[in-house]
């Protein structure tokens, strides 16, 4: 073998696994968010191919959510809000890509509405980062069979 060739050991170089490369991509998607009260990035994944990602915040072209003064808050949620879930959906609905099958990856476990809409989209995994809670989501998930797995932020 040639000294000046350099022969790279796959097992001498820390590699994230699938799972969290897909979380670390959700936090980036997480900056994107235009809601002031939270930012929550999704990210929809088939094969190890993302299909469409989403951020939480007013609908395109409208302006930003604004929290001062308890503003756009209606029962302390963001009446102006679409969460990232939905938006994730939705990008892949205008854009005629199936999600049936894929995997969800979010910064946070999805709220009751938004696991509704994934069962009746056809995801069959979750993995979330940081815990919403919200029982009856996770209630519906297990009846409907589908994982939902949290992953632990590193360090």
């Amino acid at each position: 073998m040639n000294d000046a060739m350099t022969v790279i050991d796959p097992q001498m170089h820390d590699r994230p696994s699938w799972d969290e490369y897909f979380r670390a991509i959700t936090r980036a998607v997480a900056t994107r968010a235009t809601c002031s009260r939270k930012s929550v990035g999704a990210v929809l994944v088939k094969n190890k191919l993302i299909l469409a990602t989403g951020y939480n915040g007013a609908p395109a072209g409208l302006r930003h959510c604004d929290h001062r003064d308890g503003g756009d808050l209606q029962n302390g949620h963001c009446a102006r809000s679409t969460h990232a879930e939905q938006n994730a959906i939705v990008q892949a609905a205008r854009h005629g890509i199936s999600i049936e099958g894929a995997t969800l990856y979010c910064t946070n476990n999805p709220c009751l509405a938004c696991t509704k809409l994934l069962i009746n989209a056809g995801v069959r995994r979750i993995v979330y980062e940081d815990i919403y809670p919200d029982a009856l989501a996770f209630e519906l998930l297990a009846e409907a069979g589908i994982p939902i797995e949290q992953l632990t932020r590193p360090g």
